[in-house]
């Protein structure tokens, strides 16, 4: 009876050695294959998406240039002598073209998005610390100072196109 139970372990325990190896390498090679699949349906993604973080990165450049003031101001003229008016309507165009492209956040990152507010806010913050200067009577006298400060420094909207840029370089 002893020589039986020898003999049936004899040829189990192999058996079973054998069938956990095979467990164990199918269950590795099952591991791998779910990495690769999840791979390859991250970069069918990547590539679907990139199209549409350019496009986001195109806006935002597109948006960055319309608010530079010097453009700004060709753009939006003043319909009064009226500044205070005139400041609104700046105001009010910067802030029309931000919210028309609000939902371009999702797509590009946060820093940049953080850069590209800086910026509409920096340029806010020009027109109507321009405007406070009493040197300053009239719209024209506004247009004027601010294209007069924007000859003297940078717009704040060159430096989130700078950011944008590089950003986009990233991207390849």
């Amino acid at each position: 009876m002893a020589d039986k139970i020898l003999e049936i372990l004899s040829y189990s325990i192999p058996s079973l050695i054998t069938g956990l190896i095979a467990y164990y390498f199918f269950l590795g090679h099952t591991k791998s294959e779910e990495n690769t699949r999840n791979y390859r349906l991250l970069k069918e993604n990547q590539k679907a998406a990139l199209p549409l973080r350019l496009q986001a990165y195109e806006r935002m450049t597109l948006f960055m240039e319309r608010i530079n003031p010097s453009k700004l101001l060709v753009r939006v003229t003043p319909t009064s002598d009226d500044k205070d008016l005139y400041v609104q309507k700046l105001i009010q165009s910067i802030e029309q073209e931000f919210e028309h492209n609000l939902a371009q956040q999702i797509y590009i990152t946060e820093e940049c998005w953080s850069v590209i507010v800086t910026s509409k806010n920096a340029t806010t913050h020009i027109i109507k610390k321009t405007a406070e200067n009493i040197d300053v009577k009239t719209a024209q006298n506004l247009r004027e100072a601010i294209l007069n400060r924007m000859v003297k420094s940078a717009p704040p909207s060159n430096t989130a196109l700078s950011f944008i840029k590089e950003e986009v370089g990233q991207l390849f």
